[in-house]
């Protein structure tokens, strides 16, 4: 039996060319071939996708109209989903959560106090929380 394979991830946003390069910078990713940034006139992508080197896809990004960031860890607005970074040790942990911080990110929790799993829980720009952890 064929089971169904991972695509991407798809993240709601109201500006899909920002977030798409807030994850392309972070994650190193790039454009899929066509998707990249016009050289000249309006950038009104509603649909974009990164891939790894390799070619494959690893997240897209949709035009919302709107889009109520969570309110996690409170319930009023629940987080629905959130994807989980590894890195190797401390050290990478801090350097790139100041990275991600640096590209527009908010710190929602730092848990680094923890010895068995120091963690950041961040927000992207469009308020998707997304953890880095050593692995």
């Amino acid at each position: 039996m064929a089971y169904p394979q991972l695509l991407h991830t798809v993240l709601d946003t109201t500006d899909v060319r920002g977030l798409a390069e807030f994850y392309r910078e972070f994650l190193g990713l790039q454009y899929r071939p066509g998707d990249e940034p016009p050289l000249d006139g309006p950038d009104d992508e509603d649909w974009l996708v990164l891939v790894g080197e390799d070619g494959r896809r690893r997240l897209a990004f949709q035009l919302v109209d709107r889009l109520e960031p969570t309110t996690w860890p409170e319930h009023d607005v629940p987080m629905q989903l959130h994807v989980d970074y590894t890195v190797p040790d401390v050290a990478e942990l801090e350097r790139h959560r100041d990275r991600a911080l640096a590209l527009g990110a908010r710190l929602v929790l730092d848990r680094t106090d923890n010895p068995d799993e120091p963690l950041y829980v961040l927000a992207d720009p469009a308020g998707h929380p997304f953890c880095i952890f050593v692995a």
